[in-house]
């Protein structure tokens, strides 16, 4: 499509309702919710393309929530100081409805620490792109958010994927660290000794034959490790692990122009994600590899369709072609639009502008 920059934006915001939250794709019904992870990474690139105000919205929605269900953060903060086990009714929910009720599935997945780190990093780059006062709901919310983030980091949850619940997960780990160092530049708070036991236990324990894993006990590379550098800085995009970790991404995640999630994806299939070729792309743009981040840009602009939305993924290299049908029966075709990955190609289509212009 010829201005795709343009129609992700106003796709975005023709789909963040009133009440400031995203739907993350108003065409696919499993998806017609907003969570905090999609939610803060669409927010994000808005503030990138300037749409301040409506990352303001998603900001106010999400604080709102969090502050709503302050009394479950005291609670669980208080359990996990004493090792108790959690409950369901303990935790935060990862999506939530447009009018900020949690969603109706009591047997969601929802024990998902990472989209609240996401949150907090997101709402950092809002104070930071944006140079507006946060107000003081929004602080308050980032405070309760951070306690939670620092009693639960250490016990397995669900990951970005919302499976595995039984493991500690390397991404949902970094989300966490780069919440929590947004909270301390916003609010000049002390989570010092935190982030030195995250990076720590992330140096030990998630590190295998010189690169990164998926989780701890694993061998295996998942594409949401490109966080650990971009956005949330556990590591530098040139430090040796890091660049041996996007290596073998490359090598055993990207068959085709697109990136897959990870090598047993059996979702839909285990297509190519656009928004993940896009998060490759924003990498590639921090260590200077232009021809590279430009050839995940035109991937992604490449799959759009006709009114210029992009899906969730692409079934052209499909790891497990007999699974595909299966999910077409249960929930219809791929998300289309898919709001992360018009969010994500914002991203980097910025980015690369910024390599551009000097």
């Amino acid at each position: 499509m010829a201005d795709l920059f343009q129609r992700s934006i106003e796709i975005i915001l023709q789909n963040q309702s009133a009440s400031g939250a995203y739907l993350a794709s108003p065409n696919f019904a499993t998806y017609r919710y907003c969570w905090f992870r999609d939610g803060a990474f669409i927010a994000y690139a808005m503030d990138r393309v300037g749409e301040h105000a409506s990352a303001a919205r998603f900001h106010s929605w999400a604080a709102a929530i969090v502050n709503a269900r302050a009394d479950i953060v005291r609670r669980v903060v208080a359990k996990a100081d004493r090792g108790e086990p959690l409950h369901a009714a303990d935790i935060l929910h990862t999506r939530y409805s447009l009018d900020g009720t949690e969603a109706a599935e009591a047997d969601w997945p929802n024990f998902q620490l990472d989209g609240f780190g996401t949150w907090l990093w997101a709402l950092g780059e809002h104070w930071r792109l944006s140079g507006a006062h946060l107000p003081d709901t929004w602080l308050r919310a980032a405070k309760l958010v951070a306690d939670y983030l620092t009693a639960l980091w250490p016990r397995p949850c669900y990951d970005c994927w919302e499976e595995f619940p039984d493991r500690i997960h390397t991404y949902t780990l970094a989300a966490i660290y780069g919440g929590l160092q947004a909270h301390a530049l916003m609010e000049g708070a002390e989570h010092r000794a935190t982030l030195a036991e995250i990076s720590r236990f992330l140096h030990t324990q998630s590190v295998v034959d010189g690169h990164y894993v998926k989780f701890v006990g694993s061998r295996e590379v998942d594409a949401s490790l490109v966080g650990l550098a971009i956005p949330y800085k556990v590591v530098e995009p040139y430090d040796p692990l890091m660049r041996a970790t996007v290596a073998q991404l490359e090598a055993r995640l990207r068959r085709g122009g697109g990136l897959h999630r990870y090598a047993a994806d059996t979702y839909y299939g285990g297509g190519e994600w656009v928004l993940l070729t896009a998060w490759l792309g924003w990498y590639y743009t921090h260590v200077g590899e232009r021809e590279k981040a430009g050839a995940t840009l035109r991937w992604v602009e490449a799959q759009a369709d006709a009114q210029g939305q992009l899906p969730e993924q692409v079934s052209t290299h499909l790891l497990a072609p007999d699974r595909h049908a299966e999910w077409e029966a249960r929930w219809g075709p791929v998300a289309n639009p898919l709001l992360w990955s018009h969010a994500m190609y914002l991203i980097l289509y910025r980015a690369l502008e910024r390599i551009d212009q000097g």
